[in-house]
């Protein structure tokens, strides 16, 4: 295992090279919870640093949640940080609230100049389900079709088709009939990183929910890579292949899409074996890292995994190398 605390379940991470360190972000919570679901709802966001994704250096907990009667005075789950066009660093990072009881999730904005020292954009609200868009999405909560109002997981890039950015996010959307079948990948655009207006959805269908999306070109392919469980699969995907729990990823022909479905997934398995990952691209390639979550089918491990070499096929394709420990080829 690469990264794992004594005291503290480990799961969703993202990261972020700044030079030769690499920054990892990652949701912890209490091991003497005792339950890992409770988990979920005692959150704080953890970093740590590393100059080769394999040996780390934890620096303690570096956002959480707001205090008083705040929007996301409950949860801060998970989220992305980029370097902006002011040269500060932006965390983005979904956020609920004790009043909604944690149902309605919500996107936040925090800024620092050392990585690890944040300060919310104004109240830290960046992006809710409002604007003429938000009839695309369930932009309430679908009490006995869905557990929560779903508004998370945000990715941001900049625009490689103009200026501004682009922030993609899990969601769900509106009228589609199996549950199963209405998860979707959201869009909202900004000129500047901090005002953000809703945009439809780029991708509808095939699960329940495609968690933790993450857009990103390699050679001018490029591909969306997101984590599913195999009870979201919908009717028809489930007929066609064996559900597993892991990471998939969509094909597209730009970041705003079409976007197709893979034809397998890169890292699947039964029972869950890796989740929420993420693809880096280091000096030897793409490395896949990710939370190890029930691999056994029972117990919650809650640390992060070894790095496992990606390749992309002529075909354009992502494969993994094999399932062996690739850490010392990284750098």
């Amino acid at each position: 295992m690469v990264l794992a605390l004594d005291d503290q379940f480990i799961w969703d991470s993202w990261y972020l090279r700044d030079g030769d360190v690499w920054h990892g972000y990652f949701l912890q919570a209490p091991r003497d919870l005792g339950d890992p679901d409770l988990r979920h709802w005692n959150v704080s966001i953890g970093h740590a640093t590393s100059v080769d994704l394999v040996n780390w250096t934890h620096l303690g907990r570096t956002f959480g949640p707001a205090e008083g009667q705040a929007w996301d005075n409950y949860t801060t789950w998970t989220g992305c940080v980029v370097r902006g066009d002011d040269a500060r660093w932006h965390l983005y990072y979904t956020g609920t609230n004790r009043a909604e009881h944690g149902l309605y999730q919500r996107i936040g904005h925090a800024v620092s100049d050392d990585l690890h020292h944040w300060s919310r954009v104004g109240d830290g609200l960046a992006l809710d389900m409002d604007g003429p868009n938000a009839r695309h999405y369930e932009a309430t909560h679908q009490v006995g079709v869905w557990s929560d109002r779903a508004m998370r997981d945000p990715w941001v890039i900049r625009d490689p088709q103009g200026p501004g950015w682009l922030m993609f996010f899990t969601a769900r959307a509106a009228g589609i009939a199996e549950p199963n079948a209405g998860g979707c990948i959201g869009l909202a655009t900004s000129p500047d990183g901090v005002a953000w207006t809703l945009q439809p959805p780029v991708f509808i269908g095939e699960f329940g929910q495609l968690e933790v999306p993450k857009v990103f070109d390699v050679d001018g392919r490029w591909f969306c890579l997101f984590s599913t469980a195999a009870e979201h699969f919908s009717a028809e995907r489930a007929a066609m292949t064996r559900p597993v729990t892991g990471s998939h990823y969509l094909i597209g022909d730009g970041p705003r899409g079409p976007w197709r479905l893979a034809p397998g997934f890169l890292d699947g398995a039964l029972p869950p074996n890796r989740y929420a990952a993420s693809l880096l691209d280091t000096d030897q390639g793409l490395m896949l890292m990710g939370f190890a979550d029930r691999p056994d089918g029972e117990t919650f491990v809650g640390h992060i995994m070894d790095p496992v070499r990606v390749d992309v096929t002529p075909d354009g394709l992502l494969v993994r190398v094999d399932a062996q420990t690739a850490a010392d080829s990284v750098s």
